[in-house]
């Protein structure tokens, strides 16, 4: 009888088992520094063979030695991100997700994960960025985020100030429930399909910018739009047209009502927008092929510990 190998079997059990019990957490940890889901994979990839190779008994705290493996590859990743991006084409924009219902309801969750807020977490270097979602997203102590990312409490506490005081100056201002956030959506894309360009005039705010993010491979603006007449002008010759090939249809886009175009039967494109006071201040469109893979079904996003399973 092999005691050594049953022992061994066992241990890699309870490793997996806890790992899989934190698995959405430190997914949702590693897309807020990322904001790429396919890098946040990779990162939850490497830190189950860092998880499985250590001596479990030898961790006061599972949460957090997860986490801090997780934070650590994911300023690895950060870091090398911000170099691909220096050559990519045209705007960038993050990754989009397919959510529940349901997490528009922890409201603080969904605006972290919102587009518009991950733009905003673009302008945060790597550690600050990292400081920022430990502390105000998830409320890990400042000692825990020390561990994580390598400095004393004391630094970590002036870092996230900074970074807090950097997000409030560039974060959405005078927010939408999801419910007014709807009806606005709705008046949006029905202004966009007709192409009635007083409809837009009224929904756009004055300095509403239009990102679109091909990454080359897809037709997308080239820069950024900015002003309420440029962006109607665009939209009102067609950033989409409703025709028999092409449908439009009303999802949750990380955590916040959004739109999903299809041609054919395909996902074609996936469009999010920030609403301050009723108006769009932002519109996002990702036609990147190789990010709309998380539209095809729900990803489990969460700040606590535990699994839904969706994928």
């Amino acid at each position: 009888m092999n005691l050594g190998g049953e022992r061994a079997g066992d241990a890699r059990d309870a490793a997996t088992e806890v790992f899989v019990d934190h698995r959405n957490l430190l997914f949702t940890v590693a897309y807020e520094m990322l904001g790429s889901a396919a890098d946040a994979e990779d990162v939850l990839q490497e830190t189950w063979l860092r998880w499985v190779g250590i001596d479990h008994a030898a961790v006061g705290e599972q949460r957090a030695y997860l986490v801090r493996i997780a934070t650590r590859l994911a300023l690895d990743r950060l870091r090398q991100l911000s170099r691909r991006r220096e050559t990519y084409i045209g705007p960038w924009l993050p990754e989009p997700l397919l959510t529940a219902p349901d997490v528009a309801e922890d409201v603080e969750l969904a605006e972290s994960v919102s587009m518009a807020m991950l733009l905003v977490l673009e302008t945060l270097g790597p550690i600050e960025r990292a400081v920022f979602v430990l502390r105000e997203v998830f409320g890990l102590g400042y000692g825990e985020i020390a561990e994580a990312v390598d400095k004393t409490p004391a630094a970590v506490r002036q870092i996230a100030h900074r970074a807090r005081a950097h997000v409030a100056d560039r974060r959405p201002r005078g927010t939408a429930s999801p419910a007014d956030t709807r009806i606005a959506l709705q008046a949006f894309q029905r202004a966009v399909e007709t192409g009635e360009l007083q409809q837009l005039l009224d929904i756009l705010a004055p300095d509403v910018v239009a990102l679109s993010d091909g990454g080359g491979l897809r037709h997308a603006l080239p820069h950024p739009v900015v002003g309420a007449d440029e962006v109607a002008g665009l939209l009102a010759v067609g950033w989409w047209r409703r025709d028999a090939e092409r449908t439009v249809e009303q999802v949750q886009v990380n955590g916040a009502p959004g739109l999903l175009v299809r041609i054919d039967g395909k996902i074609d494109g996936v469009v999010a927008v920030r609403i301050e006071h009723g108006l769009v201040t932002g519109a996002y469109h990702v036609r990147n092929p190789e990010k709309l893979s998380r539209m095809e079904s729900e990803t489990d996003v969460r700040r606590s510990t535990g699994s839904r399973a969706r994928r």
